[in-house]
């Protein structure tokens, strides 16, 4: 019913930036929030940045001042701008779309997660 396909990871050295790109397709009515996630080896899934639908966002403090979120309501896409990236940023990146209501099924929401992308950030 819907996908999530994210692009833009990949290996890059300490102190690089990449740009994270999540787009969803389906029959999509409205999304409420998009976000990302990551999971790094042994670890747990943590939040990375969330951003709603009208623009408010919410980061970690891990990645606040490195990280911005951004998204394009009429493609139903975000965007994770990543800067002065460090090692410790090495995690499988996971884009994440709350509240998504259907054209079918438009009073109801339901949540959705993406495949994950690999960023490995090289010292």
């Amino acid at each position: 019913q819907v996908q999530l396909v994210e692009s833009g990871g990949g290996l890059v050295q300490a102190g690089g930036s990449l740009r994270l790109s999540c787009a969803a397709s389906g029959s999509i009515f409205s999304i409420n929030a998009m976000g990302w996630y990551r999971q790094a080896p042994g670890k747990q899934r943590e939040l990375v940045a969330t951003i709603t639908s009208g623009g408010s966002t919410n980061y970690a403090d891990s990645v606040k001042g490195r990280f911005t979120i951004s998204r394009d309501n009429a493609k139903n896409t975000v965007y994770l701008q990543m800067n002065s990236l460090t090692p410790e940023d090495t995690a499988v990146y996971y884009c994440k779309a709350d509240g998504v209501a259907l054209t079918w099924r438009p009073w109801t929401g339901h949540d959705y997660w993406g495949q994950g992308t690999q960023v490995t950030v090289s010292s």
